[in-house]
């Protein structure tokens, strides 16, 4: 692995664990056992660090979308195998991420706004759309509307006076926003099917 890849990974790690605003480039340089001389050899400064690393994480997460869309047999499976995969990143990330991105980054929050109202967005609607065309969900949805509606879920997640991270567990915010989510745009066939993945039973 090439040494600006493994910068990038090793900031990533530490933004996610601690915010990036606590992240210095001392602390980047020692993640990684090299000097801060080396490390500026590869970026000039925590700035370019943020742009590269939330460009590749953006990247990343796109390569596991298409993964999880190619594997799933319904448009409800493919909801599933996303909560899964929120699972596995969400885990551990610090509440204020965001917030740093947004505030001291601007240049790096763009990438995020930019994938989000496009490729985010998108998937989105195709996930809807499919989900009608497969019966699970109902087929009177208003597809621009709910897909802008469960966007916005996902930055609401991660504000701290809705949700404040002390009390509120950031994972446990975003599943059950999209658990809420997928109930509410299911037909009869569609709960069924979920309620079978979440191996609920409930009477009809």
């Amino acid at each position: 692995m090439e040494l600006k890849d493994r910068i990038l990974l090793a900031a990533e790690k530490l933004f996610l664990r601690g915010g990036i605003r606590s992240v210095s480039m001392d602390d980047i340089a020692q993640e990684l056992a090299i000097s801060k001389k080396t490390l500026y050899k590869c970026f000039e400064n925590k700035d370019q660090i943020v742009h590269a690393m939330t460009a590749s994480h953006l990247g990343r997460e796109a390569a596991d979308c298409e993964a999880i869309l190619r594997g799933a047999d319904s448009a409800v499976a493919e909801l599933f195998s996303m909560i899964d995969w929120l699972k596995s990143q969400f885990g551990d990330v610090h509440p204020s991420i965001f917030f740093d991105l947004q505030k001291y980054y601007p240049a790096s929050w763009q990438l995020w706004v930019a994938h989000k109202n496009g490729y985010i967005l998108r998937q989105i609607e195709d996930n809807l759309r499919r989900g009608i065309r497969e019966g699970l969900y109902r087929a009177d949805l208003d597809v621009d509307v709910l897909a802008r509606l469960r966007l916005a879920e996902i930055e609401l997640s991660f504000n701290a006076d809705c949700f404040p991270p002390r009390s509120f567990d950031l994972q446990r915010t975003m599943l059950s926003m999209l658990e809420h989510f997928v109930l509410g745009v299911a037909t009869l066939k569609g709960h069924k099917l979920i309620n079978k993945l979440r191996q609920v039973n409930e009477s009809e």
